[in-house]
């Protein structure tokens, strides 16, 4: 009997390993030269963890179990929660500004789709302790910086800005009260994916006061910054993140990135743990579901028990990202070519060994090295050679007696004899 894998997770063969490390070593690379150092934490938590920062309806997107002494735990969808425990655990140590990323694994209980696996890795870049717009802006150009750096440009990606502040300023100087923002909040973080009679209804589920309810729409509607105050009567809490947006999108233009950013008024993240900038990164056509997104959760520390401190972040999946890369023909051209440095190969039977303990010198001495395991003829073993894109094939036989052997450049075909011993001493290997 076959056991397929569960449905929404991946097997990695060598192929996609490549894939995956290419990407994950990608995230690595920039994270770290934009400043940030690597944490990670355990692959589940408590379950109480995730419901402080989502709510109770989280239980039914994760995986959850109780363990042997009836302890509620869950694996983890998200590393935000783990970053914010460990943080508070070490807060009064750690020299601010805490620049971390993680590239965990997670898991979600929902529904696969194109782009939306129960599995999959995610890229995560937070700032905590900088309460200015400056920390928002360096995390989106981390962002932009690597989706550059694999060879996206403005014409492929965009990352549309917003502010759940000044939206909820916004709103309250439309009528409405705090208390019913979240559920708002939902009804409008679908807007972009609805028709505009399905969203009217949903609002006014929502909303019951008709000429409320125009005003929202109108809001929604606002295509820049600069039209929001010939929209509305801005109130001062909706003036100061109107001009955090403005100064937000002034830096992003001195670091480089402004032609990949917009504002769209209609991001609002799902998550109610968003308290200011937040942004999400789509593909230029619309066609997939959003690459990453994030923003400003200066809340969640002193949620979990920790000092009120400011916090800003993102996180990029790695479904989507490989979806657009490869739709976009930049995946494959850039993947790394597995390549041993030498094959060893040998004209007959009786000098295997020889080209055994070759291999095993070279691998020693810090090089990659692979043999034929049959004694074929000395044309497969080359076929073999080139086929693993060998750089070089060392050729093993009678000259072997005379302490020389042959080194083809597998590339160029050119082939040299050379002392045996030469050989070793140029690859750093110790004569014995």
């Amino acid at each position: 009997m076959k056991i397929p894998p569960v449905k929404g997770t991946r097997d990695f063969y060598p192929p996609d390993m490549v894939v995956r490390n290419w990407i994950i070593d990608g995230w690595k690379k920039v994270s770290v030269r934009n400043g940030f150092e690597e944490y990670d934490g355990p692959i589940f938590e408590y379950l109480k963890m995730f419901q402080i920062k989502s709510g109770d309806e989280i239980v039914e997107q994760l995986f959850s179990l109780k363990d042997r002494g009836g302890r509620d735990l869950a694996i983890r969808p998200e590393i935000t929660p783990t970053l914010a425990r460990m943080i508070n655990q070490q807060i009064n140590s750690l020299p601010k500004p805490i620049k971390w990323f993680s590239v965990p694994r997670l898991c979600r209980a929902e529904r696969p789709q194109k782009g939306r696996l129960r599995e999959f890795f995610q890229w995560n870049i937070d700032i905590i302790g900088i309460d200015d717009v400056l920390a928002d802006a360096e995390v989106i150009f981390t962002a932009c910086d690597y989706l550059q750096d694999v060879g996206l440009t403005s014409d492929d990606i965009v990352v549309r800005i917003s502010s759940r502040e000044m939206l909820a300023a916004l709103l309250e100087t439309i009528g409405i009260a705090e208390s019913e923002l979240e559920l708002l909040y939902a009804v409008l973080d679908k807007r972009s994916k609805l028709s505009d009679n399905v969203f009217e209804e949903m609002l006014a589920e929502q909303v019951a006061d008709e000429n409320k309810r125009n005003k929202i729409v109108e809001l929604m509607g606002v295509e820049s910054i600069g039209q929001l105050g010939d929209c509305l009567q801005l109130s001062d809490t909706a003036k100061k993140s109107v001009d955090e947006l403005q100064r937000l999108f002034e830096l992003l233009d001195t670091m480089g990135v402004a032609d990949f950013c917009v504002f769209d008024i209609g991001v609002v993240r799902g998550l109610a743990y968003y308290t200011g900038i937040v942004f999400e990164i789509y593909d230029r056509g619309g066609k997939l579901r959003a690459i990453g997104g994030g923003g400003r959760f200066d809340n969640l520390l002193k949620q979990f028990g920790g000092p009120d401190i400011a916090a800003t972040g993102f996180g990029i999946g790695d479904s989507v990202l490989e979806i657009l890369l490869e739709e976009k023909g930049l995946l494959q051209k850039q993947l790394p070519s597995p390549q041993p440095d030498y094959f060893v190969a040998y004209v007959d039977k009786v000098y295997r060994k020889a080209a055994v303990k070759l291999a095993m010198k070279l691998r020693a001495a810090g090089f990659a090295a692979n043999f034929s395991y049959k004694s074929a003829k000395l044309s497969k073993q080359l076929n073999k050679a080139s086929e693993q894109n060998a750089r070089s094939c060392l050729i093993i036989g009678s000259e072997i007696e005379n302490d020389q052997l042959i080194v083809k450049n597998m590339e160029s075909g050119e082939q040299e004899l050379i002392k045996f011993g030469k050989f070793l001493q140029q690859c750093g290997i110790e004569l014995k």
